[in-house]
């Protein structure tokens, strides 16, 4: 089982989720973070209207996958959410140890 986190441009999550839509999830959890990358206080267009910031405000993705379907979530995550422009987010690949259901 390995965790797939991505941090990625708030407007692109209904885009993000309608490619995952029949991606094989385990679970999924969604969080609004706010933060800044290389780009630091970069001028930033958000919805039509430019504005300057140090925390930018993004949305981290957190999923769960079974090992063999890891690249499958990774290329659609990578295929909507990527606009080509500085700060379109990051995706993080970890192993899971160990997994306990509370239930």
């Amino acid at each position: 089982m390995k965790c797939v986190v991505a941090v990625v441009r708030p407007f692109l999550v209904d885009k993000i989720f309608e490619s995952l839509r029949l991606a094989p999830l385990e679970a999924v959890q969604v969080v609004e973070v706010k933060g800044f990358g290389r780009q630091k206080d970069y001028l930033e267009q958000y919805r039509d209207t430019e504005f300057e910031l140090a925390f930018l405000p993004k949305v981290e993705i957190t999923m769960w996958v079974d090992d063999y379907r890891v690249n499958e979530v990774v290329d659609c995550l990578i295929e909507a959410a990527r606009t080509g422009r500085m700060g379109d987010g990051k995706i993080w690949i970890q192993s899971i140890a160990e997994q306990i259901d509370m239930t």
